[in-house]
């Protein structure tokens, strides 16, 4: 049974969603099967890009965020996926040889309308390196299961102030 629900999510509250040592073997691998650029592929053509060197692709950075997300929170939630993604931003490249960090922050909760056994929580999750610098953040609207107890309680919602 999951540990967290819908109902134990509020606004403001923060997660740490893990970390992972990227390597330029998973860099390289990744971009050789999605994201065959030379900034991604290899470090003589990456210092003619505008990076100057070798970087992990953006859709790399958004699988590496999910990989951390779901081994250290969702994997313990009554997490049932997202209807879309509102916001992606990189902000930094992420370079190989870095260690990463994941950050949830809650900004708003709500039951749906329709499903009364479902509630949404709308997190912003950020990529951080070990220098303290934001790589990247997701702005989701992810779809949790409510208690059964609870599943009938009226809409609610809450904002972070």
């Amino acid at each position: 049974m999951p540990r967290l629900h819908w109902e134990d999510f509020s606004s403001g509250q923060i997660f740490d969603c893990g970390s992972r040592l990227v390597s330029r073997e998973e860099i390289v691998g990744f971009a050789a099967e999605f994201d065959p650029q030379p900034m991604h592929l290899d470090e003589q053509a990456a210092r003619a890009t505008f990076p100057g060197g070798l970087i992990a692709s953006g859709w790399h950075t958004c699988c590496a965020l999910m990989r951390m997300l779901s081994d250290n929170l969702l994997a313990d939630t009554s997490f049932m996926g997202a209807p879309g993604v509102e916001e992606v931003r990189w902000l930094a490249p992420l370079r190989p040889g870095e260690r990463i960090n994941a950050r949830g922050t809650v900004l708003e909760t709500r039951t749906s309308r329709n499903r009364p056994g479902l509630g949404f929580v709308k997190f912003r999750f950020e990529l951080i390196n070990g220098s303290g610098r934001t790589l990247m953040t997701l702005v989701v609207h992810s779809m949790f299961g409510r208690l059964a107890a609870r599943a009938g309680a009226e809409p609610h919602t809450q904002s972070q102030p």
